[in-house]
């Protein structure tokens, strides 16, 4: 399977989207995303209510959207994406 990507506002976003056989909506939303300084968020899943949806594109597309968000969040209002005990450093 192929994942979504996407460079956003300098930061790279990328769709995990996670597959549960058997049930009627059976993608789980949910994005990664990687800072330019190379720090790196855990899954990041999409809000509940959400999470679930009938179709790998659009639950890839739904993620997407929702990194984009995050990154707006993170940018203009000054949340957290990178919680020192979550988040990982790559070095390059």
């Amino acid at each position: 399977m192929s994942t979504l990507q996407c460079t956003y506002r300098d930061h790279h976003i990328s769709a995990e989207v996670m597959e549960h056989p058997g049930i009627p909506t059976p993608w789980a939303g949910g994005c990664r995303v990687t800072a330019p300084d190379g720090r790196t968020t855990r899954r990041l899943p999409l809000p509940l209510n959400l999470a679930f949806l009938d179709d790998l594109t659009k639950a890839q597309r739904a993620s997407i959207a929702h990194g984009k968000w995050l990154v707006d969040q993170h940018l203009n209002k000054s949340r957290d994406l990178f919680p020192e005990n979550v988040a990982k450093c790559h070095a390059a």
